[in-house]
């Protein structure tokens, strides 16, 4: 009884004795976070700040499993489950850089995965609607942000081919799977002059980065680099047989 009394009065006067393991790991992980971006991300060309602070706050070690949480600040994907991968930190920052955001605006992700892209999203624009088509991960991923107090983030459990009506229009749209041609239910959910980012090309070989500006009833195309995305899945795209069905 002694010591119990003891210990409860140690921590009244050192509240820091407590959580003295957590804050540990928390400035652990802030310090990898700050060299990923000045070594990975910086020095590949990454120049918006608000997306170097964006990949600065947010903790890409909440969004991996457990085991894998000492890498997640590697500047490579990592496996999530479900066939799915947290995407390479480098082409998260890239593919937000390109869209050009503000902090007015609303987008809409087209498979949320782990959750850390609409996360990077949700420090840089207003509204963030993410759409995953896996069960366990749209489940996983929403839980995991609400935990960290992301209220402008909405999600939802279906076919991202087929957006969100309810919600557009949109000013930028990402998706973050490959697939082979640019879904046209996206582009009529952008705004005039909205911003469309998406692997295109095989879905089960590399694709390149691009960046679809819509003008009108039109859009332009815009290569930026080569990526490897994993391919994009829904009932559309099993019915052009680009992917098998599961």
């Amino acid at each position: 009884m002694k010591k119990i009394f003891l210990i409860v009065i140690l921590i009244c006067l050192n509240p820091t004795l407590l959580f003295s393991g957590t804050l540990k790991d928390l400035s652990k992980f802030k310090k990898a976070r700050e060299e990923l971006v000045k070594n990975d991300i910086e020095n590949k060309g990454i120049k918006d700040p608000k997306v170097l602070a964006a990949m600065r706050e947010v903790q890409r070690h909440s969004f991996v499993p457990d085991e894998l949480e000492s890498a997640a600040y590697a500047d490579r994907p990592l496996p999530i489950g479900e066939g799915q991968t947290i995407s390479q930190p480098y082409v998260v920052a890239l593919m937000t850089e390109i869209l050009n955001l503000t902090n007015g605006q609303r987008v809409l992700e087209i498979g949320t995965g782990s959750g850390y892209q609409a996360a990077i999203l949700a420090n840089i624009t207003r509204e963030v609607y993410s759409i995953e088509i896996k069960q366990k991960l749209y489940k996983r991923a929403s839980k995991v942000l609400k935990s960290l107090g992301y209220k402008n983030v909405w999600t939802r459990h279906g076919d991202g081919y087929f957006g969100w009506k309810e919600a557009a229009p949109f000013d930028a749209i990402m998706i973050t799977a490959a697939v082979d041609h640019i879904p046209p239910p996206l582009i009529k959910q952008l705004k005039d002059g909205g911003r469309l980012t998406l692997p295109l090309g095989n879905p089960f070989s590399y694709q390149n980065l691009v960046l679809v500006t819509k003008h009108g009833d039109d859009y332009s195309v815009k290569q930026i680099t080569g990526v490897l995305f994993v391919p994009m899945t829904g009932v559309a795209l099993e019915r052009r047989g680009e992917i098998p069905s599961q």
